[in-house]
C-alpha cells in the first residue's frame, strides 16, 4: 500500500514538471558556451602563457528570433522606426553591486581581510570609529545609519561611482571573459571570483513585427557608449541610412564606419575632440550595424 501510495506521488510529481521552452534551451546553450569559452581561456592561459580578459557581446540569429548574449560594458540596441530598444545592459561594480556584496558575503575569504562587503557614501577615517555612518549592503535598495565598527574601515569592495566606480579598487567591469591572473594591486587577491563570464541574454522576436530597411541592430564596446548616448546613435543611424538607396548593401558599412569617426572625434592641440569641443572616446571602438529588414520590406 505503501509502495503504491508513492508511486502515485511520483506519477504526481513528474505531471508537474515544467515545459521546457525551446527559447529557454538556446539561452542555456549561450551561456554554456560563454562559460565553455572562459574555461578554454584558462587552459591557455596554462598551457601557453596568454593572460589576459574580455568583455563580450554576441548576437544569435535562429528561428526568426535575435539572442543577444551581453558578459561587460559592451551595449546593443535595436532601432525601429525610429524607437529606441536596449538589448543589454552594462555591468558595472554599480550595477551588479547586490550580486557582488551577496558573494563577499557568503565567501568572506575572498575578500583577503582587506575590503568590505558594505558600501558607504565616502571612506570611513579611525576617527570615526563608534559614529552613524550610512550604508547598504547586500539586500538594501536605499541606505540606512549604522554604528562604525573596526571592520568598516577596511576599503570597500564597491568604491566611486559613474565610470569611475571599480570593484576592489581594480576593475570597472564584473562580467567578461579571461583575467584569470588578474589580482588587486601589491596583493594575492584574486578579482576572478567576481568577475562572472556568465551572460545575460535577451530575446527579440523578429516574427512579431513588420521591419524596413531602416530598423538595424546596433553593437557596439564601450567605447562607443561612453561619449555617445542611445538617442545621438539612432539619429546618426538615420541621417546615414537616408543617403544611401534602401537596397544598396553598403549603407549598414557607413552607418558603422560614421558612428566610429564621431565618437573618435577630430585630433586637435588638445587632442581628440568630438563636434561639441568634448573629449573624444579614448577607448577601443568597435560597432556592428545588422539590418533586421530587406528591400522588399520597405514601406
Amino acid at each position: 500500500m505503501a509502495s503504491k501510495r508513492l508511486h502515485l506521488h511520483i506519477c504526481e510529481q513528474l505531471r508537474e514538471l515544467k515545459a521546457v521552452s525551446h527559447e529557454s534551451l538556446v539561452i542555456g546553450a549561450i551561456e554554456n558556451a560563454f562559460k565553455h569559452m572562459d574555461e578554454q581561456i584558462e587552459r591557455e592561459r596554462a598551457s601557453q602563457h596568454l593572460p589576459g580578459g574580455c568583455c563580450a557581446l554576441a548576437a544569435i540569429y535562429l528561428m526568426g528570433k535575435f539572442y543577444v548574449a551581453n558578459a561587460g560594458d559592451s551595449r546593443a540596441i535595436i532601432i525601429r522606426n525610429g524607437e529606441i530598444i536596449p538589448m543589454s545592459r552594462e555591468f558595472t561594480p554599480e550595477t551588479e553591486r547586490q550580486r557582488l556584496q551577496f558573494l563577499a558575503l557568503l565567501r568572506p575569504e575572498l575578500l583577503g581581510k582587506e575590503f568590505t562587503h558594505l558600501e558607504f557614501p565616502r571612506r570611513i577615517q579611525p576617527k570615526e570609529l563608534g559614529k552613524k555612518m550610512l550604508y547598504r549592503d547586500q539586500n538594501m535598495n536605499g541606505w540606512a545609519y549604522k554604528k562604525i565598527e573596526e571592520d568598516d574601515l577596511k576599503f570597500p569592495l564597491i568604491f566611486g561611482e559613474g565610470k569611475k566606480a571599480r570593484m576592489m579598487a581594480t576593475i570597472g567591469v564584473t562580467r567578461g571573459l579571461g583575467d584569470h591572473d588578474l589580482k588587486v594591486f601589491s596583493s594575492n587577491i584574486h578579482i576572478k571570483p567576481f568577475l562572472s563570464c556568465f551572460p545575460e541574454v535577451r530575446v527579440y522576436d523578429l516574427t512579431q513585427y513588420e521591419h524596413c530597411p531602416d530598423d538595424v541592430l546596433v553593437l557596439g564596446t564601450d567605447g562607443l557608449w561612453d561619449v555617445t548616448n542611445d538617442k545621438e546613435v539612432a539619429g546618426v543611424v538615420m541621417e546615414v541610412l537616408t543617403s544611401y538607396e534602401p537596397n544598396d548593401p553598403c549603407r549598414y558599412t557607413m552607418v558603422a564606419q560614421e558612428l566610429v569617426v564621431r565618437s573618435r572625434g577630430v585630433l586637435k592641440e588638445h587632442g581628440w575632440r568630438l563636434a561639441n569641443d568634448k573629449l573624444g572616446s579614448g577607448d577601443d571602438i568597435s560597432v556592428f550595424v545588422i539590418p533586421l529588414g530587406g528591400p522588399g520590406n520597405y514601406a
